[in-house]
């Protein structure tokens, strides 16, 4: 009894000193104090857990280890994204955006939401951040509109529609782990609640962007023909599409073959048109597969120090006592709690819990639900929206934490709500 009360009291300083490291880190890459990039804020929250003796180094690289398969996607992806960007393709769809929206601001946002969202759905919320935002940028300079409220519809359909199919998010994939339902199945958990947090999104980003909304569009765009490269792209990109659902449907990682996707088009295109493999590699923005391998070595430590295991005994009593009320905890407690620590380790989490606990439907369900839609209030949510942010970087734009979260606070709630009810949580 002692013993184990000294060892209880003896674990408690090292929880807390973890759990600080954790959130010092979240808010650095949240901040980025002094403009460090968001990959150094991680990687040094995780090199302090290895320094002060809280998961050994072995542990790290194993927990960093973990997450190969979304290495391989992201950069696979990331290929894909400059290679399109060199071809002309960006242009070329941004030109045929502004074409159809016929001088409509409003029609252009009902685009860009309309393309986000069959891009989501089937080639995953990061790539609507990765592939997509670049696109939807040269749209509204083409345009010569506001851009703010049609690069934040990336952000926001992003997660709203990212639990459609099983591929939309990895994070999906984390969560359900080896007991994966069949597409049918899914299919009928969650198309009522996708369509209902798709639609409640839309209403609610519209509402916050109604002034910008209200100017005219450029109707004098010229447009160019797609060139031969281009052509090899956006078929690189359909297949890419229906290889990631023919994947998913057989039970096996995206990983692989998204890279293997994105190589293939890269070497294709430059045989074609010639050009100098360089300008695409040092395109890319490498610094997030550090900030995700941080990620990881962040939430093991969590687990080491039984963060984890005192959740699922948690989550276990709460389900047998009131399995709906578990759930909608759960459901509400993830979405917010995915801002805290970034959905993909709040994932990580998750799936351990479920393994653990062997949790209810209905509660994974919820857990699901909160793990793809919380990510929608602030701009650390999800791996997606710091891919976001990078790539308006990069064009040049910028979006603070505050105004983010002003808006999140006014479209994550509804569609977290709706989706929740419409999930059957009895």
């Amino acid at each position: 009894m002692i013993a184990a009360g000294t060892a209880s009291l003896a674990a408690t300083p090292t929880l807390a000193m973890t759990c600080g490291i954790a959130a010092l880190a979240t808010f650095g890459v949240i901040a980025r104090p002094w403009r460090v990039p968001e990959f150094v804020w991680a990687l040094a929250g995780a090199a302090l857990l290895v320094l002060l003796g809280l998961i050994s180094w072995r542990a790290a690289v194993a927990a960093a280890a973990k997450g190969l398969d979304v290495y391989f996607f992201l950069i696979g992806m990331m290929l894909l994204a400059e290679v399109a960007r060199e071809q002309g393709l960006f242009d070329w769809l941004a030109a045929q955006a502004v074409r159809h929206a016929r001088g409509s601001a409003q029609r252009l946002f009902l685009i860009v939401y309309g393309v986000g969202t069959v891009v989501t759905v089937l080639m995953s919320n990061d790539a609507t951040a990765v592939v997509l935002t670049p696109a939807v940028y040269a749209a509204t300079a083409a345009a010569r509109v506001e851009p703010l409220p049609y690069l934040l519809v990336c952000a926001f359909i992003a997660n709203a529609a990212s639990f459609v199919l099983p591929i939309s998010n990895p994070a999906n994939l984390v969560v359900f782990g080896a007991h994966m339902p069949p597409l049918a199945d899914w299919l009928a958990q969650f198309s009522l609640p996708s369509l209902l947090a798709t639609a409640a999104t839309y209403l609610a980003l519209r509402l916050t962007q109604r002034d910008a909304l209200r100017g005219a569009v450029a109707t004098d765009t010229p447009l160019q023909p797609l060139g031969r490269g281009g052509r090899l792209v956006a078929l690189g990109i359909a297949l890419t599409a229906v290889a990631l659902i023919a994947a998913s449907a057989l039970g096996h990682d995206l990983g692989l073959p998204t890279f293997a996707a994105g190589t293939v088009v890269v070497a294709a295109v430059l045989a074609t048109t010639h050009q100098p493999l360089r300008p695409i590699v040092t395109g890319i923005a490498w610094s997030v597969l550090p900030l995700v391998a941080g990620l990881f070595i962040l939430v093991e430590g969590l687990n080491a120090t039984g963060v984890v295991p005192a959740l699922a005994r948690m989550l276990a009593d709460a389900a047998a006592v009131a399995p709906a009320a578990a759930a909608w905890a759960s459901g509400l407690g993830i979405a917010f709690g995915a801002n805290l620590v970034n959905n993909l380790p709040m994932g990580l989490i998750a799936a351990t819990v479920g393994e653990t606990a062997q949790l209810p439907a209905p509660l994974t369900r919820a857990v699901l639900i909160g793990v793809d839609l919380g990510p929608n209030l602030s701009v650390t949510g999800s791996l997606a929206t710091i891919l976001w942010l990078i790539a308006l970087r990069r064009e040049g734009q910028h979006v603070s934490a505050l105004r983010f979260l002003k808006i999140g606070c006014v479209v994550m709630p509804p569609a977290l709500l709706l989706a929740l009810a419409a999930a059957g949580l009895r």
